[in-house]
């Protein structure tokens, strides 16, 4: 059976952006869906959404077989499941157990340990507590890639485990992205920086990119 894609993102959501990369990479085509998660308080937050996933977050993977709907929330879990129901392209998790563990240990640096520091629920409360939320963004992806220009090093290829785009890049490119918007100088991380150019490089990802996506807006 058929199975065809719709993919409920946000334009500047990083994690959506993991999503699309990775339809990207495996050359697959998707229904965008545009979920506004800062508009009238946030699309995701309408009941009909929740109904879809109950964290109320972005992305979600609507996979329509048959003419019924099921549903796949958390951006490594659906690229994941993409990764292990379609042949083509890259295999974004290594099939030696030490690699494919590197490369998961690398995604959830980005997806674990810096990420969550700069969701929206998270600046809400920074701000009530009277915190700078784009200082404290600045701080945590600044640590948190730090980290990762080390931890790089010992697998480091083209890309940030050997010589093909994995899920440790999938979070990468992404999450650089939203360190610059948040005034970090990315320059101090030369390795990072060489694979985001490489991975640019790699046909159909620049495509991803969040402002040229059906629903993105001009920001100052």
């Amino acid at each position: 059976m058929t199975t065809t894609y719709r993919l409920h993102n946000y334009w500047r959501s990083s994690a959506s952006w993991r999503v699309r990369i990775a339809f990207a990479l495996k050359g697959l085509a998707y229904e965008y869906v545009s979920v506004n998660i800062v508009r009238d308080g946030g699309e995701q937050n309408r009941p009909e959404f929740g109904a879809l996933n109950p964290m109320r977050q972005v992305p979600t993977l609507e996979l329509v077989e048959g003419g019924e709907s099921r549903f796949l929330s958390q951006s490594l879990a659906i690229v994941e499941y993409l990764d292990e129901t379609t042949r083509g392209g890259p295999r974004l998790l290594p099939t030696d157990p030490y690699l494919r563990a590197r490369v998961r240990q690398l995604a959830e640096g980005i997806n674990a340990g810096i990420q969550p520091l700069q969701n929206l629920p998270v600046f809400a409360e920074v701000e009530r507590l009277g915190g700078d939320k784009l200082a404290w963004a600045k701080k945590w992806n600044e640590r948190g890639l730090a980290a990762l220009e080390a931890l790089a090093q010992e697998t480091v290829g083209t890309f940030l485990v050997g010589q093909t785009p994995t899920l440790a890049d999938v979070c990468l490119v992404p999450q650089l992205y939203a360190a610059r918007r948040f005034g970090c100088d990315t320059a101090q991380f030369p390795t990072l920086e060489r694979v985001e150019a490489a991975c640019f490089a790699v046909s159909g990802i620049d495509a991803t990119r969040p402002e040229k996506q059906p629903d993105a807006v001009a920001v100052a």
